[in-house]
């Protein structure tokens, strides 16, 4: 049996990218670490919320990068002097990732309670219609 690739479907031209962004946000970490929301703030905004407890706002990181939004963590060294009895506070370093589809822009970022908020507008391309002029091809 031979596998159809979306991109090779006669009726999505220059649809490879869609192909490309799939196989990304299935390689996208499926650790559970921090705890994350996406909830819809709006006709066209959503908001991401990722618990960071223990995280200050200098040890986290937000980049977006060819439509891929990256969320980082890393805790400074410890350099004091403690004891742990028990240590159920998580704070190893992370990474989590996000595809942004095409349009969607990083509009802020926000730190509230331990919870870090990214919010996201979805900006609508205007409507173009054009019109194509058919030329004729000269008999020779």
């Amino acid at each position: 049996m031979t596998k159809t690739a979306l991109g090779s479907h006669p009726f999505l031209l220059g649809f490879e990218q869609l192909e490309r962004l799939v196989e990304r946000t299935a390689k996208a970490g499926n650790d559970g670490y921090p705890p994350y929301n996406i909830e819809q703030a709006g006709e066209h905004s959503f908001r991401i919320t990722l618990a960071v407890a223990g995280f200050a706002e200098e040890d986290l990181s937000i980049t977006v990068e060819d439509r891929q939004l990256v969320i980082r963590g890393r805790q400074a060294e410890e350099t004091g002097e403690r004891i742990f009895l028990h240590r159920g506070i998580a704070a190893r370093q992370f990474q989590r990732s996000f595809v942004l589809a095409e349009g969607v822009e990083v509009s802020g970022a926000a730190m509230e309670n331990g919870l870090l908020h990214v919010d996201l507008e979805q900006v609508r391309p205007e409507s173009v219609v054009q019109t194509i002029r058919i030329n004729r091809q000269q008999e020779q």
